[in-house]
This record gives C-alpha cells, sequence and structure tokens, in this order.
C-alpha cells in the first residue's frame, strides 16, 4: 500500500506579529501628544508673555458702551417736616396741656396753659401804676389851665390898671390945662401909666412861662404815662403767651412734659408736625457734596409711584463721609405719608449724552481711574485710561479705549500691577 502525504501536510497558522501592535500604540500616542502640543502652544507662549494668571470665576468684565450717563445720588430717605416747630414755656409755672399726641390742631388753636402767678401778680401791679400815671396826666391838664387862667386874669387886670392910668393921666392933664390941678399931679399920673404898661409887659411874660412850664409838666407826665402803657402791653403779651398756641395747622408730635407739671423758663413743651409741608431727609455721601446744588430735579418713589421734587437744603457739615440733603415733593405728594416714613429719593445730578461709558466697578478705586485691564484673546492687558463723569451705575470713559472694548471691571488687586494677565 503506497502511503499518501496525509502524515505530512499541516496547517499553517498566520500569526500578526507583535511589531505591528507596538507601533499602532505609537502612532496613536504622537497623534494625541501632537493634538496637545497644538492646543498648549498658544496657551504656553501666553504664560511666557504674561506675568501672571488669575481665574475668570474670580473677576467682572463690563463692555464699553456709548450712551447717555445720567449722574445720580439715590438714597433711602425718611419723610420729615419742614416745618415742626418745638414750642416752649415762656415763664415758669404749671402746665396744663389740652391736647394729645397725634391730634390735628389748627393754627392759633391753644395747645397749653402755663400758670404763672408771678408774672400775673406784675402785670396788675404795672396795670395800676398805669391808672395812677392816667389820674396824673389828668391833674396836670387841669392845674395847666388852671395856670393858664390865672394868667390870663394878671394880664387882664394889669391891663384894666393901665387903661385907669391913662384915663388918670388924661384927666389931670385936662386939670392942669385949665390951672386946676398942679403939675406935679400930672406927672404922677404918668408914672403910673407907665408903670402899669410894665405890669401888663411883665404879665404877658410870665403868662407865656407859666404856659409853657405847664405845658412842659404835662408833656412829661404823658411821655411816663406812654411808657407805662408800653410796659403794660408787653407784660399783657407775655401774659397771654402763656397759651401756648399752634404756629401751623397740623397734627401734635410729642407732648414733652407730663400734665401740671411745674417748668421752668424756656422748657420744651409739645411739637407740632406741620403735615402739608413734607419734605425727604437723606445721606449723600460726601464724593457727591459739592455736586449738589439747591433746585436740582428729584425723584421720589414711594411702592410703584414715582413723584418730582427737587433739592430744597444741603448741610455745610460733613459727619462720618456723608452730607444730609433735603428733597421738598414740586407738586402732588403720596397721601398719608407720616413722619420719618421710609422712601427712596434719587437726586439727578447732570446729564451727558453720547459718551463712552462702562459698568462701574471696584477698578475705579484699584487704579486710582487712570489704568483698566483690556481683554482680548484670553489676556487682560494694562491700559492708561481717562475717566470723566460717574454715576452709581456707570463711568464715563474719555480716553484709552473705544466702543466695543471689555475690560476688567472689579478689583485687581489680585494682577499685582503686571503688564498682562492671562485669564484661565
Amino acid at each position: 500500500m503506497i502511503r499518501d502525504t496525509s502524515a505530512q501536510d499541516r496547517r499553517i497558522e498566520i500569526a500578526h506579529p507583535r511589531v505591528n501592535k507596538r507601533w499602532i500604540i505609537i502612532g496613536a500616542t504622537s497623534a494625541a501628544v501632537l493634538v496637545a502640543l497644538v492646543w498648549l502652544v498658544p496657551s504656553v507662549a501666553r504664560l511666557i508673555s504674561a506675568g501672571t494668571s488669575v481665574s475668570v470665576a474670580s473677576l467682572r468684565f463690563g463692555e464699553i458702551k456709548r450712551g447717555t450717563l445720567v449722574r445720580d445720588v439715590s438714597a433711602q430717605g425718611k419723610v420729615v417736616a419742614a416745618q415742626a416747630p418745638t414750642l416752649y414755656a415762656t415763664a415758669p409755672g404749671t402746665v396744663t396741656l389740652l391736647t394729645h399726641a397725634g391730634d390735628k390742631v389748627e393754627k392759633d388753636q391753644v395747645l397749653a396753659e402755663v400758670d404763672s402767678p408771678e408774672l400775673n401778680n406784675k402785670l396788675q401791679q404795672e396795670q395800676a401804676t398805669l391808672a395812677s400815671l392816667d389820674i396824673d396826666v389828668g391833674r396836670a391838664g387841669i392845674d395847666a389851665k388852671q395856670k393858664e387862667l390865672l394868667a390870663k386874669k394878671t394880664i387882664e387886670q394889669a391891663q384894666i390898671d393901665r387903661q385907669t392910668a391913662a384915663r388918670e393921666v388924661e384927666r389931670k392933664s385936662l386939670a392942669f390945662d385949665k390951672g386946676a390941678m398942679a403939675e406935679v399931679e400930672v406927672l404922677r399920673s404918668k408914672d403910673a401909666l407907665a408903670k402899669a404898661e410894665l405890669d401888663v409887659t411883665h404879665a404877658q411874660a410870665d403868662s407865656r412861662l407859666q404856659n409853657e412850664t405847664a405845658a412842659f409838666e404835662l408833656k412829661t407826665k404823658r411821655l411816663a404815662l406812654d411808657r407805662q402803657k408800653l410796659l403794660v402791653a408787653d407784660l399783657a403779651r407775655q401774659v397771654d403767651l402763656l397759651k401756648v398756641r399752634s404756629p401751623v395747622a397740623g397734627q401734635v408730635g410729642q407732648l414733652l412734659v407730663q400734665q401740671k407739671a411745674n417748668v421752668p423758663i424756656n422748657t420744651g413743651l409739645v411739637t407740632v408736625i406741620d403735615l402739608t409741608s413734607l419734605e425727604v431727609e437723606l445721606q449723600v455721601p460726601e464724593v457727591f457734596a459739592h455736586d449738589l446744588t439747591i433746585g436740582m430735579p428729584a425723584e421720589i418713589a414711594e411702592g410703584a409711584q414715582k413723584y418730582k421734587g427737587e433739592l430744597s437744603a444741603v448741610s455745610p457739615e460733613v459727619v462720618n463721609n456723608q452730607v444730609v440733603a433735603r428733597v421738598r415733593f414740586a407738586a402732588d405728594k403720596p397721601a398719608g405719608l407720616r413722619q420719618s416714613q421710609q422712601l427712596t429719593t434719587r437726586i439727578l445730578i447732570d446729564e451727558r449724552p453720547n459718551v463712552l461709558m462702562v459698568e462701574r466697578g471696584s477698578f475705579v478705586d484699584t487704579g486710582a481711574g487712570r489704568v483698566a485691564y483690556l481683554v482680548h484673546d484670553g489676556i487682560a492687558e494694562r491700559k492708561a485710561i481717562q475717566v470723566g463723569a460717574t454715576s452709581l451705575n456707570a463711568v464715563e470713559i474719555v480716553s484709552g479705549v473705544k466702543e466695543g472694548d471689555r475690560i476688567v471691571i472689579s478689583g485687581t488687586d489680585s494682577f499685582n500691577g503686571a503688564e498682562k494677565v492671562v485669564l484661565n
């Protein structure tokens, strides 16, 4: 039997050499490294060119836009009365309160009375003195008339004596001419006439002096009477002021003393609030103080409603880096406002149209308004800028950037003043 070749045939397996797998792994790894290098090279280049790197999550950015910058200051204010007088005791005494806190009152309504026995007694004494001086003036007037009549009587008597003397001279002269009387008698009658004429002259002079004296005395007493009238009127006014009246129509704020309290002079008794002239008082940061001008427009918000107002007063004193300002309602005001009610108030300082501006942030203080970091391609680059007007929400950029640029508006202390910073 001839043997076949089945024993010699065998299946040959085609094996993939290990070297082929190794090359595949090497190739894949090389491709991955190449891709990584392509991605990392720019970042490495940025790292090399930048001084430091900062996380984007810790920063805020703003875009430079063109628009109208409204400079304003907004603060929470409280309602105060433009007129809120405090009424005081004008003399020591016992107080009787005639109203209660919260009561509505009219102008000149009596709110309290002060019982001052000392002042009332003084008024009565001066009134008695006034009556006495009035009597003295009347008596002086009567005396002046009596003196005037007496002087007139004396003048008339002297005139009669002169007339008698003149007739005697005429009679004796006629008798002398007829030889019935001696010349010496005629001369005596003439002397008597001259004396009578002199008496008339003196009587007239005395009458004028007496009238002037009487008029002077009467005037003196009348002046004393007028002075006393003024004194009594002033005391009457002081007594009337013991009735404490409201100077305005409004509402009683506080009672500052207890009923029937014994108070000294100038003690506060009652406060009154004029509800017709309410204003909003607010604290304004000192940085805006030099920009505030009386009459500036304002906006007062009460809930969803807004009311127009104007700046009415600015305190000249700075306290805790703030100044006190007051805003009055221009026309309409909310109904039912109460003292110390909180209202949001906005004062419009200035309006600048068509300017480059960006959202306000800490970069203004960090860079003193002269430096900002311009963001492009993942790098923040230090740029010199010039800041113009500022508001609570925005800042005007005068130079250094253009519209559409993005800058870092948050604080840049972590940049350490580097010229370039990588943002990652």
